[in-house]
C-alpha cells in the first residue's frame, strides 16, 4: 500500500511540475508578447504625441514678435542675474500687449489639451555646469521663465522666475541651443497627473538661439489604450495555456511519465538491492530520449559498482595529499617572520605583516630582516598563479632576494642577479612581481626597487597614505638580461610605509566588482592613526566585508612599518 502510494505521489508530482513548466512558458510567452506590443504601440504614440506637441511650440512661436521674444528673454536674463529689477518685470506683466500674448497661450494650451505652454530662456553657463547637490537643494535652476500658462494658474510662473530641468534634458538642450534645431528624440516624463511628452523648441533669430519654447502634454489616452490591450493579451493568453495544458498533459502522462516511472523503479530497485543490476530498464522501448535515459541509467549503474571498488583507494590517496598540503601550508608560514614585535630592542621601527593565501599554500611572500645594525630590508612579492608550483617558486625567489641582499649594495644589482638566476630553470613559465626597499634607520633613506608591483603607500606624520608614483621595472624571471634601478624616498620619524599584493585591490566581491585602490586608500587614511598591528587587521576586515561569501580569488599580503625615531650613528660604529 505505502509503495502505491509512493508511486502515485512521483507521478503527481512529476505531471505537477510539467504543469507548472507549461505555466510558466505561457506566461513568459504572453508577458514578452505584452511588452514587445506595448512597447512598439508605445513609442508610436509617444513620437505622434512629441510632434503633435512641436507643431503647437511653433505657433506658440508666432504669438510673439521677434523684436518681443528678444526683449522679454532678455529682461528674465537679466532679473536672474542682477542686471533688471523687480519694477521693470512688473512693469512688463502690466503691459497690455504682455497680458494679450498670455492669454493667446492660455487659450493655446486648453485647445490642445496640454498641461503647459510656456516660454523661457537658458543661462547657459548655469546649464554647462550642472551641480548635482544643488539641484538636490532645489538651488541649480538654469532656466529663467518669459511667459507661462499652466492649466494650473495659481501655479503658474510669472515673468523672471526661475527653475530647475530634468537632468536627462541637459544635453539636448545644450545640443538645441548651438545649432538652432530641437532634437530628434522625444520626452516622457511621470508627473503628477501620469505621463507627459515635452518638448523644447528653440526661438531661432539671425542663425542665433534667443529663447525655447515648452510644451508639455498629458498622455492619459495612450496610458488607458495600453491597459485595454495588456487585459486582451492577459485574458487570450490564459485561454490558450488552459488549451495546452489539457492537451500536454494527456501526452505527457503516456509518454514521458510511465516510461521515467519504470527508469526510477529500477533505480530505486539498485540502491534497495546492495547495487544489484535490475532487468527493468531493458522493459523499455520507446525509441527515444527516455530509452536514451534508461540505457545511461544502466551504464551508470555499472561504473558506479566499478567506482565503489576503486574508491577506498582514492579516498586513502586523497586524504595522503590533504596531510602533505597542511604540512606543506605550516612550513610555508614557518618561513615568513610571524613573531611580533618583530625587533623588541629597536625603538626606531615598528612593524607588521599577514599572509593569507587562497589556497593550501600561496605564491605571495613578503620578508624583512636587518642587513646589518642600521639597515631594515623589507621585500613584498608575488608570483604568478596559485597553489604549490607557486609556492616553491616562492621559495627560491624568497631565498635569492635574502641571499643577495647585502650592506652597501644596489637594489638594482640585487634584482638584477636574482632575475637572471630565476631565468635560468624557469620551465613552467612563472614569473614574480616584487618590491625590495632598505631603511637607513640613521638618516631615514629608504632605498628601493620595484620589479613590476604593486607601488607602496606612504604615509607622512600626521597626515594621509598616498600611492608613491614610481617607475617600475620589468618582472622578475621574464626576461634574462634586465637591468633595474634603485630609487629612493627620504623619511621622517613618524612616517609609514605600507607594501600589499594585488591580491587586496583586486578582491572581488559576487557582482564581480573589484575592491579597487580608492577603497583601499579610503580604508588606509580612516585608520592612518592606527599602528600597524592594528591597521592590517582593519584593512582585512574591510576587504572580507567587500568580498562578502565570494571565494577568496587572490593570495592577500600586507605589510607596515613605522619609521618611529631615528637611530643614533655612534651606535652603527
Amino acid at each position: 500500500m505505502s509503495g502505491e502510494k509512493k508511486k502515485n505521489t512521483i507521478k503527481r508530482g512529476l505531471a505537477f511540475k510539467f504543469i507548472i513548466g507549461l505555466v510558466i512558458v505561457g506566461s513568459c510567452i504572453m508577458a514578452a508578447a505584452a511588452a514587445i506590443g506595448v512597447r512598439t504601440y508605445w513609442n508610436s504614440i509617444s513620437r505622434q504625441y512629441n510632434e503633435m506637441a512641436y507643431q503647437v511650440a511653433k505657433t506658440a512661436e508666432g504669438y510673439f514678435t521677434e523684436e518681443e521674444m528678444a526683449q522679454y528673454a532678455e529682461l528674465a536674463y537679466l532679473y536672474n542675474t542682477g542686471g533688471a529689477s523687480q519694477e521693470e518685470l512688473e512693469e512688463v506683466m502690466k503691459s497690455e500687449r504682455y497680458q494679450e500674448i498670455k492669454s493667446q497661450l492660455e487659450k493655446l494650451c486648453a485647445s490642445m489639451n496640454a498641461n503647459d505652454v510656456f516660454a523661457f530662456v537658458y543661462d547657459m553657463d548655469v546649464l554647462k555646469n550642472y551641480d548635482k547637490e544643488a539641484d538636490e537643494k532645489d538651488e541649480w535652476k538654469p532656466m529663467y521663465y518669459i511667459c507661462d500658462s499652466y492649466h494650473i494658474k495659481e501655479e503658474q510662473f510669472q515673468i523672471g522666475d526661475s527653475s530647475s530641468i530634468f537632468q536627462e534634458y541637459i544635453e539636448d538642450s545644450i545640443k538645441a541651443y548651438e545649432t538652432g534645431v530641437h532634437a530628434d528624440n522625444y520626452f516622457i516624463s511621470e508627473g503628477e497627473y501620469g505621463y507627459n511628452t515635452s518638448a523644447m523648441y528653440p526661438v531661432v533669430q539671425n542663425g542665433k538661439t534667443v529663447a525655447f519654447i515648452g510644451v508639455e502634454i498629458p498622455m492619459a489616452t495612450l496610458q488607458g489604450d495600453v491597459r485595454n490591450y495588456l487585459v486582451r493579451i492577459i485574458l487570450v493568453g490564459i485561454a490558450v495555456t488552459i488549451l495546452l495544458l489539457l492537451v500536454f498533459t494527456m501526452i505527457l502522462i503516456r509518454t514521458l511519465i510511465l516510461p521515467i516511472k519504470m527508469v526510477a523503479t529500477a533505480a530505486n530497485e539498485f540502491v534497495t538491492n546492495g547495487n544489484t543490476l535490475s532487468d527493468v530498464l531493458g522493459k523499455i522501448r520507446t525509441n527515444d530520449e527516455v530509452k536514451m535515459l534508461s540505457d545511461s541509467v544502466l551504464k551508470m549503474e555499472q561504473d558506479i559498482n566499478d567506482y565503489i571498488d576503486n574508491l577506498t583507494k582514492v579516498t586513502a590517496e586523497r586524504e595522503r595529499i590533504g596531510a602533505e598540503l597542511n604540512v606543506a601550508t605550516q612550513i610555508q608560514a614557518d618561513m615568513l617572520p610571524s613573531i611580533y614585535p618583530a625587533f623588541p630592542d629597536r625603538k626606531e621601527i615598528d612593524i607588521y605583516a599577514t599572509m593569507t593565501p587562497a589556497k593550501e599554500v600561496g605564491g605571495d611572500f613578503y620578508d624583512f630582516f636587518m642587513i646589518d645594525d642600521r639597515h631594515l630590508a623589507m621585500v613584498m612579492a608575488d608570483v604568478s598563479g596559485k597553489g604549490v608550483p607557486a609556492a616553491l617558486f616562492m621559495v627560491i625567489g624568497k631565498t635569492l632576494i635574502k641571499d643577495h641582499t647585502a650592506p652597501g649594495r644596489s637594489l638594482g644589482d640585487v634584482f638584477t642577479e636574482v632575475n637572471n638566476l630565476l631565468c635560468e630553470s624557469n620551465k613552467e613559465g612563472l614569473f614574480i612581481t616584487a618590491f625590495e626597499c632598505v631603511l637607513d634607520l640613521v638618516t631615514g633613506e629608504l632605498v628601493f626597487v620595484n620589479a613590476g608591483h604593486e607601488l607602496p603607500f606612504i604615509q607622512k606624520q600626521g597626515g594621509q597614505y598616498e600611492s608613491y608614483k614610481a617607475r617600475a621595472g620589468f618582472v622578475l624571471a621574464g626576461m634574462e638580461g634586465i637591468r633595474y634601478r634603485q630609487g629612493s624616498i627620504q623619511l621622517e620619524p613618524g612616517d609609514r610605509i605600507f607594501l600589499y599584493t594585488d591580491g587586496a585591490p583586486e578582491a572581488t566581491n559576487s557582482s564581480e566588482e573589484l575592491y579597487g585602490m580608492e577603497r583601499l586608500s579610503a580604508i588606509l587614511n580612516k585608520n592612518c592613526d592606527k599602528s600597524p598591528e592594528e591597521l592590517l587587521p582593519a584593512v582585512k576586515e574591510d576587504i572580507d566585508a567587500f568580498v562578502g561569501e565570494a571565494p577568496q580569488f587572490d593570495d592577500l599580503t600586507m605589510l607596515c612599518m613605522e619609521y618611529r625615531c631615528k637611530m643614533k650613528e655612534n651606535i652603527s660604529e
